[in-house]
């Protein structure tokens, strides 16, 4: 059969470089530690998974289509208004919604040089066209973000802490952005890695979103929540903004397992206390120990690092990754992100940080 002869995307589909996720295997390691996928090595609450079990005699029914007790506890945790919350399945879920909803042919949405790689390919499949924008030390910058704008912008996405990098745009920084963009201009900050940050100059972005109307903050329960096969995320969000996503939604793109775990979690603050302290313990100290080595770290507010292999030391992204997959310790490569020589560490278990450290001594320190 020829290609004539069976149905056919419209242009520009097949021309989509589809988002590849880290790998989480390593063949012929006696143990392994993923630490490629940023997931919180302490799990989720236990509240969550009971709640989650508690489900299992009631799968036969739809979900509750609006999320609404899940809205009203985010609201309640957070001071919000429930009827501006959106859930989702994943916070990219959303990220699709947004894009499908404000972006028409030829319309242009801006994303940063290391920015989530969702971000283009949820732009392309609207119709729009991805437009980048150069960052400054592996940080987004708000003057280059703006040296792009055009008639044609329609949307501004910025990850906030930004994944691979970690480093996050201060919240005064946010608010020159804003000012900047014509009221027409989506901002859309994704707030993925906001619990982890201990910056008094960061803002995840309730509010801006709370006094402006062309900004929207989405949020997840997969990373210091530990949800993330569930998939579940929020948005909170301008009231007219709700309701154009709300309008083109699925009718039940939450699960109820997922909804019922998500309220149990935010419920139980000594679990994600926990993480919090967890990650604030080691991500200094990984920052430190690895820098010891004589390689370069990106100085991180979220719950993994960037590690950079520097030419001068002969010792390549590649071949680090090699030798650590050999000994069960997963990493992130990054090329996609065009960060060719640097490898993602998602901050683990005490277990896991040491056999890190430990391993890339060894590989640092054997023959080129």
């Amino acid at each position: 059969m020829s290609d004539e002869e069976r149905p056919q995307p419209r242009p520009g589909v097949l021309s989509i470089e589809a988002y590849v996720p880290g790998k989480s295997a390593a063949p012929g390691a006696a143990r392994v530690f993923k630490l490629s996928a940023n997931e919180t090595p302490l799990g989720p609450s236990p509240r969550a998974i009971e709640a989650y079990r508690g489900a299992a005699e009631h799968l036969h029914d739809y979900p509750e289509g609006t999320a609404r007790k899940l809205r009203e506890a985010i609201g309640r945790n957070f001071g919000l208004d429930p009827a501006r919350i959106v859930c989702g399945a994943g916070s990219d879920d959303l990220l699709n919604l947004l894009a499908q909803a404000y972006l028409a042919p030829g319309d242009e949405a801006i994303y940063t040089a290391h920015g989530f790689r969702i971000y283009p390919i949820f732009t392309l499949a609207a119709g729009g066209k991805p437009v980048l924008a150069a960052e400054k030390n592996y940080t987004a910058d708000v003057d280059s973000i703006l040296a792009k704008v055009t008639d044609r912008t329609r949307i501004v996405f910025l990850a906030n802490p930004n994944n691979p990098t970690g480093t996050y745009m201060p919240f005064d920084e946010v608010k020159r952005l804003h000012r900047a963009l014509s009221p027409k201009v989506l901002l859309v900050l994704d707030a993925a890695y906001a619990e982890y940050v201990r910056r008094n100059d960061y803002e995840s972005g309730i509010e801006l979103v709370a006094t402006t109307n062309n900004t929207v903050m989405t949020r997840t329960f997969s990373k210091i929540h530990g949800l993330a096969a569930l998939r579940l995320g929020w948005m909170y969000g301008p009231a007219h903004v709700v309701d154009a996503v709300n309008r083109i939604r699925g009718p039940f793109n939450v699960n109820t397992p997922a909804m019922l775990a998500g309220i149990a979690s935010m419920e139980d603050a000594g679990h994600l206390e926990t993480s919090r302290a967890h990650n604030a313990h080691w991500l200094p100290w990984l920052t430190e120990e690895i820098g010891k080595l004589g390689l370069q770290v990106t100085p991180s507010v979220a719950n993994f690092l960037l590690i950079h292999f520097p030419k001068t030391t002969g010792r390549t992204s590649k071949a680090a990754d090699a030798f650590l997959t050999s000994r069960g310790l997963i990493l992130r490569e990054v090329s996609s992100y065009d960060l060719p020589d640097a490898l993602r560490l998602t901050i683990g278990t005490e277990e896991a940080n040491r056999l890190v450290v430990a391993a890339l001594t060894e590989f640092m320190g054997s023959k080129a």
